[in-house]
C-alpha cells in the first residue's frame, strides 16, 4: 500500500514562531548593516579629523626665524646645545665650538655688494651649470673666469663674515681658517638628473665635509619675489625653524649635528647663494681666491 505524505499543517503558534524568526533575522541584518555604516562613518570622521589636524597644525611645527620682509640691523641669535661631534676631532682653543647656535644678520653685506656678486655668479654659472636644477661653482677654481672684481669683493665680504661669526660665538678670528668647499650655488625647479642634484636631503655639515666647524650662507636673491620654496630649514627635535632668504642676508651656524638642516625644494624661479665655510684646523685651511 502506498504511503501518502501529507504536508504538515501550520498551527497558529508555529506561524507566529516563524514570523518571529524572520523578523529576528531581518533585525540582525539591519543591525549589522547599521554597524558597518557607523564604523565606516567613524573611520571617515577620524581620518578627516587627523587630516584637519595635520593641515591646520602643520605650520605650528615650523617656525620662521626671520622672514624675507624683515631687516635685521643686529644679528638674531638662537643658541643651541653643542653636540658631541666635536669631541671626535682635535680641540683648538679659541675656535672649536663650545657655544653653539645659529644666527642671521642683514647688516654685514650691502644690497649693492650682493647684486654685484649675483651678476658674477650668473656669469660664472652660465659656463658651468648643471642641467639638473642644482649647480655649484667653486669660488677658487672659478676665480679666473670671474676676474679681479670678484676677487676683491669676495675677500672683503669673507673677512666681514668671519668677523661676525667670531663676535657672535666668542672666538678668536685669527684661529679661524677658510676651508673648502666654498662655492656659489644656483637652484631652480628643474627636475634632478643625478643624485648630486638632490640638494634637499637633510644633512650635517661636520659629517658631510669633515673640516667644517662654522658654516655661513650669503643669499643673493629674495624668497617669494625671485623664487618660491628654497627656504633654509633647521630640523630640531620638536619643530623645524626656517630662514627666508633675502639678497644680502647672511645666515651662519656651528656645523655639528646640533644644526641638522636642509633646503626646501625650489618650486619656481632661481635661488642664488654663496656658501662660505670655516675650520679650526690649519691643516684644512685654504687661501682666498686669487688671480695668477
Amino acid at each position: 500500500m502506498t504511503v501518502q505524505r501529507r504536508g504538515i499543517s501550520k498551527t497558529p503558534e508555529s506561524s507566529a514562531i516563524e514570523k518571529k524568526i524572520k523578523r529576528g533575522n531581518a533585525q540582525r541584518q539591519a543591525s549589522s548593516w547599521r554597524g558597518n555604516v557607523i564604523t565606516l562613518l567613524l573611520l571617515t570622521g577620524v581620518t578627516g579629523l587627523v587630516s584637519w589636524i595635520y593641515f591646520t597644525w602643520a605650520d605650528d611645527f615650523t617656525h620662521t626665524m626671520v622672514s624675507r620682509g624683515e631687516i635685521l640691523t643686529q644679528p638674531r641669535v638662537f643658541t643651541v646645545e653643542c653636540s658631541e661631534d666635536y669631541k671626535k676631532y682635535k680641540f683648538f682653543p679659541g675656535c672649536t665650538p663650545t657655544k653653539c647656535g645659529r644666527a642671521i644678520t642683514d647688516s654685514v653685506v650691502t644690497l649693492e655688494e650682493a647684486q654685484k656678486l649675483r651678476r658674477l655668479a650668473e656669469r660664472g654659472l652660465s659656463l658651468a651649470g648643471s642641467d639638473g636644477g642644482a649647480s655649484i661653482l667653486d669660488l677658487h677654481s672659478g676665480a679666473l673666469s670671474m676676474g679681479k672684481q670678484f676677487v676683491n669683493i669676495y675677500r672683503d665680504v669673507r673677512s666681514r663674515i668671519q668677523k661676525i661669526i667670531a663676535e657672535t660665538f666668542g672666538l678668536d678670528s685669527k684661529q679661524m681658517y677658510l676651508t673648502k668647499p666654498t662655492f656659489f650655488s644656483r637652484i631652480n625647479s628643474t627636475s634632478a638628473k643625478t643624485t648630486h642634484d638632490e640638494y634637499w636631503h637633510p644633512h650635517i655639515d661636520k659629517e658631510t665635509y669633515g673640516s667644517f666647524d662654522y658654516t655661513s650662507l650669503l643669499y643673493l636673491s629674495d624668497y617669494g619675489l625671485e623664487f618660491g620654496g628654497g627656504r633654509f630649514v633647521f630640523m630640531d627635535p620638536s619643530s623645524n625653524r626656517t630662514v627666508e632668504p633675502r639678497a644680502g642676508r647672511v645666515s651662519f651656524f656651528s656645523s655639528g649635528s646640533e644644526n641638522l638642516h636642509r633646503v626646501e625644494k625650489v618650486t619656481w624661479g632661481t635661488r642664488y647663494a654663496i656658501t662660505v665655510s670655516f675650520t679650526c684646523d690649519p691643516d684644512y685651511a685654504i687661501d682666498n681666491p686669487s688671480l695668477p
